[in-house]
């Protein structure tokens, strides 16, 4: 079992019956009454712990793609995103235009929101048949804007790549929505017998991810090895989601992935989950799909219902596109 964080869920449309969560307690709070011990129910058994993988180069790194050449139309760096999500499905984003001043401002107001006494984050509570996590607080405004449109960005140029026009996607699936997670890890006397958020693929078409610049938690699975997402100060982490592998007929895959703790320091991460519609049904595109070379890899779902499916079962591993 994983080492709960704790999260404000943000989502900029209607309350979604995705699906009960279940209440967890409050990291937080057990941090502060007492920072030394770790409770039984967050020590992962032996063959989950994490590891440093020792096959694989310490210098492997995800892409780096240059979101400003991707804006310009420029078809080497679009080569390289297709590269990336192809054989990674994680990159992380520099030049991405969003002001460092608009990136520290949202780490502050959440750091600062966790230091909220328990009581006042109560008030900010989520729906019951939606995420754990809070309610939306005002400092994320401005960030989610810009976030939105470097995902939009991205999603017109995975259009290209799937064969459709820039717009293909969005005309095939309704403008894009989005929801965000803010995370706090706790440092850990044991950080070798926990894990921050257990391993995972995310149900979203894309994820944007704003990491801490100073600390190394995130971990990906690339070839059955675990590894590190070193941060890039001032840039963003992307990230292929399952309904991304579904419009794709796998040709892009979402990929594993989890973080782990850190014993001297406490940490955050806001993640922007872009989605469809959920009313709208995702299955493979006709220009993915190759009677001969590549068939029809997964069934037509309504969005909502695959969630919903998600939801049921639990977060261990990549194991959600199974079901459609």
């Amino acid at each position: 079992m994983e080492l709960k964080v704790e999260s404000e869920g943000v989502q900029e449309e209607e309350k979604l019956g995705w699906g009960r969560s279940l209440p967890v307690p409050s990291i937080h709070e057990i941090v502060r009454n007492d920072s030394h011990s770790i409770p039984e129910r967050y020590i992962q058994e032996h063959k989950d712990r994490p590891q440093v993988s020792e096959n694989l180069p310490a210098s492997l790194e995800i892409p780096v793609i240059d979101f400003s050449l991707l804006v310009k139309g420029d078809e080497d760096e679009r080569r390289k995103l297709d590269l990336a999500f192809k054989e990674w499905g994680f990159f992380q984003i520099t030049n991405h235009g969003i002001a460092r001043e608009v990136l520290h401002k949202m780490k502050t107001a959440v750091a600062a929101f966790f230091e909220l006494p328990l009581n006042e984050k109560k008030k900010y509570a989520m729906a019951a048949n939606d995420l754990q996590g809070f309610g939306q607080a005002e400092a994320v405004d401005q960030y989610s804007t810009e976030a939105q449109k470097v995902a939009a960005e991205i999603y017109a140029n995975l259009s290209v790549l799937m064969g459709q026009d820039r717009d293909g996607l969005i005309k095939l699936q309704g403008e894009l929505k989005q929801g965000i997670r803010m995370n706090y890890y706790p440092a850990c006397t044991r950080p070798d017998l926990v894990l921050g958020i257990s391993p995972h693929s995310d149900g979203s078409a894309l994820t944007l991810l704003l990491q801490d610049d100073e600390i190394t938690a995130l971990q990906i699975k690339h070839k059955e090895s675990w590894v590190n997402v070193k941060p890039i100060p001032n840039s963003l982490v992307v990230n292929i989601g399952d309904a991304t592998e579904i419009l794709s007929n796998g040709v892009y895959k979402s990929i594993e992935h989890r973080a782990i703790a850190n014993e001297k320091k406490e940490r955050i991460s806001i993640a922007a989950f872009v989605y469809p519609d959920e009313e709208q049904e995702i299955g493979p595109l006709e220009s993915m799909v190759d009677k001969l070379h590549r068939p029809r890899m997964y069934r037509t779902i309504k969005y909502v219902d695959y969630v919903r499916q998600i939801f049921t079962r639990r977060m261990e591993g990549k194991a959600h596109t199974d079901i459609v």
